[in-house]
């Protein structure tokens, strides 16, 4: 979200709980504005407030990648999942000669009986 759509979406915010806060507290109508405007206030404020952090965090986190460690651990996983597949391969290729070869002795016991 922009920082200009965040201001707005607090400030509409602070309003409208602003109104029902005044309405329910105040006694005559230069209160309802008197606590509408106040509580708008304060939430436009706030919400600077929180976008200058949100900056200063985040955008100044900008720094140095270590693209080339980055890819050298890359390299090496692919590596060792690239050996962990011909295991599983020849493991599968095992058992299945192994279940070939029982299928035929099955087969020839059951046409000796």
């Amino acid at each position: 979200m922009r920082g200009n759509n965040f201001v707005a979406f607090l400030t509409v915010q602070g309003f409208f709980l602003g109104l029902a806060f005044s309405v329910l507290q105040a006694q005559n109508a230069t209160d309802i504005l008197t606590y509408t405007v106040l509580i708008s206030i304060f939430f436009y404020l706030f919400s600077h407030v929180i976008i200058a952090m949100y900056y200063r965090t985040y955008v100044g986190r900008k720094g140095y990648f270590p693209k080339a460690s980055h890819e050298r651990e890359l390299d090496y996983f692919i590596r060792e999942i690239e050996k962990r597949e011909i295991l599983i391969d020849q493991e599968f290729t095992m058992g299945e000669s192994q279940n070939s070869m029982e299928s035929a002795v099955n087969t020839g016991t059951q046409k000796a009986a």
